[in-house]
């Protein structure tokens, strides 16, 4: 399921919240209504499998997940011991490159950064994700198409002053980059970005590529 259903699902959810407690009906102890299971019971009966989208993925969302929602809903930021504590989880899960290579090709990685496919249920199985980059930020100067929701990644290297990924003055840049693709809610417990590889949504030599197009001074970003 894609960030779009996702952001939707959350919406639908809060306003089930709402609705449940204008009714004040029966619920839980004390005659308090029982949300989860009213929202629950809802989801269940009108979302469906479709393609390679399956309606339980709702159902199985992890801590974080669920956290974030409940802040969502509630229309609050989480505290401060609750987002460390958050971030400290994923922080966690980032896996490093197998061969301590973080770049591949820019070029690659543009393809990549052009791409929305995969992961929706009109899409095949077999069908290689894209990370719909664009979606969100401004990252080529050339393209005229971009979201907002995220910062513009463009001179992303360049303004912090990366001249050689492959330096150690460069390290710190070069690995808080990688670990925000893998799982950006490591550095953001609540990001709206996709946990690009902590999710599967991104394979390691795909994430390479994407760190070249940000990262590397030969990359068009960088220009």
């Amino acid at each position: 399921m894609n960030t779009k259903n996702i952001l939707g699902l959350s919406a639908v959810t809060a306003a089930l919240a709402v609705l449940a407690g204008c009714a004040g009906g029966a619920g839980g102890a004390g005659g308090t209504p029982d949300y989860d299971a009213m929202t629950n019971a809802i989801v269940r009966s009108n979302f469906h499998d479709k393609g390679i989208v399956k309606a339980e993925v709702l159902f199985n969302a992890d801590e974080t997940d669920r956290v974030c929602s409940a802040a969502d809903v509630a229309g609050k930021p989480l505290d401060e011991a609750t987002a460390k504590r958050i971030e400290a989880i994923n922080l966690k899960t980032i896996k490093w490159p197998s061969d301590g290579k973080f770049l591949g090709d820019w070029k690659e990685g543009e393809k990549i950064a052009q791409s929305g496919r995969g992961l929706t249920w009109s899409d095949d199985a077999k069908v290689v994700n894209g990370g719909n980059c664009y979606n969100c930020h401004q990252i080529d100067k050339k393209e005229i198409s971009f979201g907002t929701i995220g910062p513009s990644l463009y001179n992303y290297g360049k303004l912090r002053g990366v001249t050689d990924p492959n330096s150690p003055a460069a390290k710190a840049i070069v690995e808080y980059t990688w670990g925000k693709i893998y799982n950006s809610k490591a550095y953001n417990a609540c990001s709206n970005m996709p946990r690009a590889g902590h999710k599967g949504i991104l394979s390691e030599t795909q994430i390479r590529h994407v760190m070249a197009l940000l990262l590397d001074p030969k990359s068009p970003v960088n220009q």
